[in-house]
């Protein structure tokens, strides 16, 4: 199923090109030519990432490891939100045009425990 694109002037905020709330992407008017096939891709993982949980459950475990990351990270924003293991899988397969056909359920489980 395809997002449905929504182009807004203040959200995400500043800093971020996308995000998506199944089944809606919000992509910053200001950042339009930054989003990419790529970009598409990864915030199309997320999406995948929150029909598992149920959208809500989603945020909240986001939430819950940036924290608990953002602690391990000795306070790096940064590296704590590289380290959410929905980021890692969504960055790492970004590139593989195949891999939301081949993805299985729960694929972001194995970055729990690693620092980016």
């Amino acid at each position: 199923m395809e997002l449905h694109k929504i182009y807004t002037k203040h959200f995400p905020v500043k800093g971020f090109t996308a995000l998506t709330i199944w089944p809606f992407v919000f992509i910053r008017k200001d950042c339009t030519d930054r989003y990419s096939v790529t970009t598409e891709r990864h915030e199309n993982i997320h999406a995948e990432q929150q029909k598992e949980l149920l959208v809500v459950p989603f945020f909240i475990l986001y939430i819950v490891e940036f924290l608990i990351k953002l602690f391990f990270c000795k306070f790096n924003l940064d590296l704590a939100y590289c380290s959410v293991c929905f980021e890692q899988e969504a960055y790492d397969m970004q590139y593989n045009e195949k891999y939301l056909e081949t993805r299985k359920h729960y694929s972001w489980a194995k970055y729990i425990f690693k620092i980016a």
